[in-house]
């Protein structure tokens, strides 16, 4: 390889790595909040996002409870956060978001054993194709519809601890995303083109209902966030077409943030004093944003949550 080529080696690797630190990695959450008395609970907690979130509110001092369908791996997920944070109050919890009656179980076990709820952390998601047990499209379900349940049964005990918050991870793929009340419930049956727009449609919902709970909750004490952690190297695609994964891996190793780079803006909307007042908003790279304009349609926020509550039996 002659000297020409090394330079133009050496230039792409050294743009890379100011691109790395400059834009792909993200600004970090740099607050001392201490949680010492407080409880969390973190659906998905177990794996990416999820777990760094953990291992990050337990240093804090919490009593941080895992929200996951797995019981080997949330098991394996707390025998290292404990270990790395030194804090033993890291526990776990079944819960199955594809299935309503896990939901309910889970959030009357919930109720039954912690006396506390400080901080709920929406955080558990999927890109998959299928329908659930309860009949509605998999992704709207485990990423919408399940959180939406959750937050409704746990309302009282957030309300009852408050100060308290609820923290929804979202994306910024909710740009393209379509609230359809029509479809958007029933399973996928697209192709390949629109492969990702149930995953769009639900992120959106998620910084909609957001917005609405918010509106809610005025005069409560318990405020609300929607956000988009960048774009991670997660599991969130496992469930992808086997063909595509030897494009996504490489791609993914070498351009999307490692989970504790995706779990920043998560763990500053949980830990962050003073911005209460953006109650219902959109935060990005630790930061507040705003969304994409059909994420801020206060009239299609307020027809979403209806439609939410009849699928799930909560009104006639």
């Amino acid at each position: 390889m002659d000297g020409l080529a090394l330079g133009g080696l050496a230039l792409l690797a050294g743009l890379y790595v100011w691109l790395y630190y400059n834009f792909l990695r993200g600004p970090r959450c740099r607050n001392g909040t201490s949680l010492r008395g407080k409880t969390v609970l973190i659906t998905g907690g177990n794996t990416g996002i999820g777990k760094a979130t953990a291992l990050d509110l337990a240093r804090r001092g919490a009593r941080v409870i895992l929200a996951c369908r797995s019981k080997a791996r949330a098991e394996a997920a707390i025998y290292d956060i404990r270990r790395e944070s030194g804090n033993n109050e890291v526990l776990f919890m079944r819960l199955d978001l594809a299935d309503l009656s896990s939901v309910r179980a889970f959030a009357d076990a919930f109720l039954r054993s912690e006396p506390r709820l400080d901080i709920l952390i929406n955080n558990a998601g999927v890109h998959t194709v299928g329908k659930s047990a309860d009949g509605f499209d998999l992704t709207f379900q485990v990423n919408h519809l399940s959180h939406f349940l959750l937050t409704h049964l746990l309302l009282d005990q957030l309300k009852h601890c408050a100060p308290s918050r609820v923290v929804v991870v979202a994306s910024s793929v909710h740009k393209i995303g379509k609230i359809d009340f029509q479809n958007m419930h029933k399973p996928y049956m697209g192709g390949l083109v629109t492969f990702f727009q149930p995953y769009s449609n639900s992120k959106l919902a998620n910084i909609l209902y957001t917005r609405e709970l918010a509106n809610r909750l005025e005069g409560t004490s318990v405020t609300c966030y929607a956000l988009h952690p960048g774009i991670v190297n997660t599991e969130l695609f496992r469930n992808v077409s086997i063909w595509l994964k030897p494009i996504l891996v490489p791609f993914s190793w070498s351009f999307l943030r490692d989970p504790v780079n995706g779990a920043q803006t998560t763990i500053y909307c949980a830990t962050e004093e003073g911005i209460e007042k953006f109650s219902g908003h959109y935060f990005a790279n630790c930061k507040l944003q705003e969304p994409y304009h059909q994420a801020c349609d206060d009239a299609v926020a307020k027809k979403l949550w209806r439609f939410s509550e009849k699928l799930l039996g909560l009104v006639e």
